[in-house]
């Protein structure tokens, strides 16, 4: 496999690659961190293209759109129909908060939107992928927004609620964290609603593929139990998917099973 290099400066790169084009370092924003990947379907039979958005995890305050650099490859074949968008946001620090998160998430969002003629994609088949802190951003974004309407969710052990998370947590670092990426606590802030997806369940709320691994000690899997519980409630399209012996993420087997579970999961989405 080739490697590509960009400039965090340069503009848009296009290079060619098993059938697909890719547009690298994208801006959707005036921040350097809000950037994007895409890599759009060259097969001229799609009438239209489904839209894949993926959210990195890293704790809201680490990581980047690069740590699904690895998996592009597997996507591609698995979901060859599919326009694929590898976002970056503002990672939290004194300055930059949840909400901030938020409304990268549903920038990069309006903007793919905004470009739906350009790339040939529907706007009505729109699936979100999140791993971890990204994960609650999916489904913030998902459950959230009205427009565009989200066709799928795929959550990969995601925070659902942070009233939860605060009062009963399973790290004596998280109230520190929720503290500091919040502004207060939530005797002292209405986030901690505004910001938990398990707050705007409701009958149409997208179908959610929900993955966590039992030994998780980073999110514990009681938050997607909960998640579960609130969508069966709302009569929502969902399933959630335990791997016994896997903790905060996966690798081999496990992550082709996960893999198959989202190509099943996304038929006829």
């Amino acid at each position: 496999m080739s490697i590509l290099c960009f400039d965090a400066g340069a503009a848009d790169i296009i290079v060619g690659y098993r059938d697909f084009d890719s547009l690298l370092n994208v801006a959707y924003g005036e921040d350097p961190a809000q950037r994007m990947d895409i890599y759009l379907p060259t097969d001229h039979s799609l009438t239209q293209k489904r839209v894949l958005i993926l959210l990195h995890g890293g704790g809201w305050s680490s990581g980047s759109r690069h740590s699904f650099s690895a998996y592009i490859d597997s996507f591609k074949i698995r979901l060859p129909g599919y326009a694929i968008f590898n976002v970056d946001y503002r990672l939290v620090s004194q300055k930059i908060h949840f909400t901030d998160q938020e409304a990268d998430i549903k920038t990069a969002v309006d903007f793919i939107v905004s470009r739906a003629g350009e790339y040939n994609i529907d706007t009505g088949k729109f699936v979100l992928m999140g791993v971890s802190a990204g994960a609650h951003l999916a489904l913030l974004q998902a459950y959230k927004n009205a427009s565009p309407g989200i066709a799928a969710v795929i959550d990969f052990f995601g925070p659902a609620d942070l009233n939860a998370m605060y009062r009963k947590p399973w790290n004596p670092m998280i109230p520190d964290l929720m503290k500091l990426a919040i502004g207060g606590t939530p005797q002292t802030s209405s986030l901690y609603h505004d910001l938990s997806p398990v707050s705007f369940i409701q009958s149409g709320t997208p179908p959610t593929l929900i993955l966590h691994g039992k030994r998780d000690y980073v999110v514990d899997i009681s938050q997607s139990e909960l998640l579960q519980q609130r969508l069966e409630q709302a009569g929502v399209k969902n399933r959630l998917v335990v791997y016994p012996d896997a903790g905060h993420g996966w690798r081999g087997n496990t992550l082709s099973d996960s893999f198959d579970a989202i190509e099943a999961f996304l038929q006829g989405k």
